[in-house]
């Protein structure tokens, strides 16, 4: 029977028919590839989720997504970068860098290196489709497949960085150069971008490389094919990110929004720029400075996959406290969030409603 499919006298069984996908190890690309033009129904998702079919107003000018400019980071030009990521990051909570000092050819080929392993023949691929993480390194559609409600139209390659690497030789040939010469290049970056951010709350620079919040390193890199149906699915549904930052590169295809107001912007791809996020421990930590916020991708109506590859950083000490920097709390300005262990934050993660897009409200006082 082909993959998803019922019997004329058989009522639709979701559970089967995701566990007959799940089976089959072929990921959505495989579905492309088989020739599928109607997406399997649990991948369906409710109109309400859904971008709307009309076209919105163009939102204004000053709408448009922050693009900073690294260049002289460390000269007279510092104030001025800093007053931009901490006015992008209070606004919209992302932004893009230029300039970041990321070598353009390790960023085609940490994007060609994932479109490789994702374009691979089925029998190759497949050895590595696994839900388990044991290992450090995996590949799968959807990690929530079991518990969401609608699956999403893309497949997923997630590594463990730091502080428990996996061991090299699990970690896919095709990819596994490139990827640790991305995670270097992230982390030198990660920390300037942890120092700038300081600066803008008013705290020292290495406040937030002090509470360990390079050293916790994940990544995860999707492929997202061709959808026949898109209008009837997402890439990736809204959602907020619950570490400290995101770094998040992506090829020339489209379809990354973030929402802004009632809006949903698009982050347009820019040649060799990354693409920064405020995620949710963060905003607490900033006492709700700068804002963690939702954000989506859209499915692929095109022939050409899109590529992104993204690393967060967390922090990594567990069993330490973690809330409002008590530099930036005053009986004017009390508060906004609890404290609360990482290792609490990660179980609320882990087991919260799969339609829950954000963890900030669980830890307000």
């Amino acid at each position: 029977m082909t993959i998803g499919a019922t019997t004329s006298d058989q009522e639709y069984d979701r559970a089967t028919a995701v566990k007959q996908f799940d089976e089959s190890k072929i990921g959505v690309k495989g579905l492309v590839d088989s020739g599928v033009t109607t997406i399997l129904p649990f991948f369906v998702h409710p109109p309400e989720n859904l971008p709307k079919s009309t076209p919105s107003t163009t939102p204004p000018a000053s709408n448009i997504i922050p693009i900073v400019d690294l260049t002289g980071v460390d000269s007279d030009r510092r104030p001025r970068i800093v007053e931009q990521i901490r006015d992008a990051a209070r606004e919209f909570g992302f932004f893009q860098i230029i300039n970041h000092g990321v070598p353009s050819d390790v960023i085609n080929s940490t994007i060609g290196a994932i479109k490789a392993f994702n374009e691979q023949p089925t029998e190759v691929k497949s050895q590595f489709y696994t839900r388990e993480m044991s290992r450090g390194v995996s590949f799968s559609t959807n990690f929530d497949l079991y518990r969401t409600k609608a699956a999403v139209w893309r497949d997923t390659v997630q590594m463990n960085l730091c502080p428990n690497p996996p061991v090299i030789e699990v970690i896919p040939a095709i990819f596994q150069r490139e990827t640790l010469e991305w995670d270097q290049q992230v982390t030198r970056l990660g920390e300037i971008l942890m120092e700038i951010l300081s600066e803008g709350l008013g705290v020292k620079p290495e406040r937030l490389k002090d509470l360990s919040c390079l050293e916790g390193r994940y990544m995860v890199a999707h492929y997202y094919p061709y959808c026949p149906q898109p209008d009837l699915t997402l890439g990736t549904k809204s959602h907020t990110d619950p570490g400290v930052l995101t770094v998040l590169l992506q090829n020339h295809m489209g379809g990354l929004q973030v929402k802004y107001g009632d809006e949903w912007l698009d982050v347009k791809p820019v040649s060799d720029a990354l693409v920064i996020n405020i995620g949710d421990v963060l905003q607490m930590l900033s006492n709700d400075e700068y804002k963690s916020v939702e954000h989506r991708v859209l499915a692929n109506p095109h022939r050409e996959p899109r590529i992104s590859i993204a690393i967060f950083l967390n922090p990594s000490r567990k069993e330490n406290f973690y809330g409002p920097l008590l530099e930036l709390t005053s009986p004017d300005k009390p508060a906004l969030f609890r404290q609360f262990t990482l290792s609490e934050f990660m179980e609320k993660f882990m087991t919260k409603e799969p339609d829950c897009t954000s963890l900030v409200n669980f830890f307000g006082l």
